[in-house]
């Protein structure tokens, strides 16, 4: 690895994620279901219809996880907690076993020395909230703030720092938009509403962590860059339009108080009913903004209903996610978000990193690719503090090979090779390069 700790700013933060679904093991210590135990179990929706019942089994070898995350020499660990797991109901009385978890898991934490960065949702909503409509209902900003006060109340004074929700592109879109993901729907009206209440839900959390006197709050945002599929005014008009979907209807909701004519042009009709007084909570002051970058997407127009393009297939080398590596997005994302939007507000890059299909051969995982890919990132992000970006932190995806949500077990990311089968957890490459940079 040619980036070293000392190539960036003193107090620069190095840390890596996880999330509660893709490694706790659901099905233990009293978790109640989630939508995501349902979409799996509906035959064609995940590879093998895989579950996260057991993932990984981070609930039962936590310590040895953490363990390895002080190892590497990370700073900081970005881990989510699972609202089923506090509250099997989604609402009402809470699971002491998993309060007791998080309050363990803290503060093994600060055993090691690692700071706490806590995701309060990734994605795997109570089915009982499911049933009365998830994230299309605007009472869940409501019933979100509720699980906000229970699980903060018992772990918020340890926090470095929190964000109510990561990725809201892909709790509202690529599962209300798309289908793709649980809750599986294909439904313009239904996508607006969770766009909208995903941001409501948000702003309400903060305003809640403030209320606790909770500070270092955050939003975290995933990013693509849309690149034109060709110099034509109608494919510039395409990409501005994913654009507006996938990046600035968020951002603009958080730091702007509005959203974008790109995105209202499609879908202004279907949003509920006084959206436009919302924005008072949902753009309740954050101090700094996450950025989840992985890839590109090159975009063609076409002839249909709103919004009206497609994804073409991209010339440059491909993860095995099939996502193209293209850092110059990371670099372009960084120097944006700054001068549009946050200013002098820190960023993070919350998550970034690379799926391969990484074989374990005498006791070894060789992981070039990855080790080359983290690099090309670093180097976006020193460039981009070269030029007077405020980027605080760099967190890698992910410290396990995980649960990889609808691709099931099949999607590495991890920094640590785990069988599936035994469950035993093998440092790859990468992870070695990645220690010996952090500490030299």
């Amino acid at each position: 690895m040619q980036h070293r700790r000392s190539d960036f700013p003193e107090g620069f933060e190095f840390g890596t994620a996880t999330s509660s679904y893709q490694i706790e093991g659901h099905g233990f210590g009293g978790a109640g279901p989630t939508h995501w135990d349902t979409f799996a179990a509906t035959p064609g929706n995940v590879v093998r219809a895989e579950n996260g019942a057991r993932a990984c089994d981070h609930y039962h070898r936590y310590e040895a996880d953490l363990d390895l995350v002080q190892a590497a020499g990370f700073d900081c660990y970005r881990f989510s907690t699972s609202w089923a797991r506090v509250l099997p109901e989604g609402r009402g009385t809470p699971n002491p076993e998993g309060l007791d978890f998080y309050d363990r898991l803290t503060d093994a934490m600060l055993e090691r020395g690692i700071k706490p960065c806590a995701t309060l949702y990734h994605w795997e909503l109570p089915a009982p909230l499911a049933d009365l409509g998830g994230w299309t209902n605007r009472d869940i900003a409501l019933w979100f703030a509720d699980f906000t006060e229970v699980i903060m109340g018992r772990i918020g004074d340890r926090m470095h720092s929190v964000a109510p929700i990561n990725e809201p592109w892909c709790v509202a879109w690529i599962s209300h938009f798309l289908g793709l993901h649980a809750p599986g729907l294909r439904d313009i009206r239904a996508t607006a509403r969770a766009m909208h209440h995903v941001l409501l839900a948000h702003g309400t959390a903060i305003q809640t962590m403030r209320g606790m006197g909770m500070k270092n709050l955050g939003a975290v945002f995933n990013m693509e860059w849309p690149q034109p599929v060709d110099d034509s005014p109608e494919a510039a008009g395409a990409a501005a339009t994913y654009d507006g979907y996938y990046n600035r209807f968020y951002l603009d909701g958080v730091f702007k108080g509005r959203y974008p004519d790109t995105v209202l042009a499609g879908m202004e009709q279907h949003l509920p009913r006084g959206w436009q007084n919302d924005f008072p909570v949902i753009d309740s002051a954050v101090d700094w903004c996450g950025i989840n970058y992985y890839t590109r997407k090159v975009i063609a127009p076409n002839d249909g209903p709103w919004p009206s393009l497609d994804e073409v297939e991209g010339p440059l080398p491909k993860t095995f996610m099939d996502w193209e590596i293209y850092p110059e997005g990371l670099y372009r994302f960084l120097k944006r978000t700054a001068a549009e939007y946050t200013g002098d507000l820190p960023l993070i890059v919350t998550e970034n990193g690379l799926a391969a299909p990484d074989l374990l051969q005498n006791g070894r995982v060789s992981d070039p690719g990855r080790v080359a890919f983290l690099d090309q990132h670093m180097a976006a992000i020193k460039r981009a503090i070269d030029e007077g970006v405020p980027v605080g932190g760099y967190y890698i995806w992910s410290l396990l090979d995980n649960y990889e949500w609808a691709l099931g077990y099949e999607k590495r990311f991890g920094l640590v090779h785990v069988d599936f089968d035994s469950l035993v957890r093998t440092p790859k490459d990468s992870y070695h390069a990645l220690a010996r940079a952090l500490k030299e």
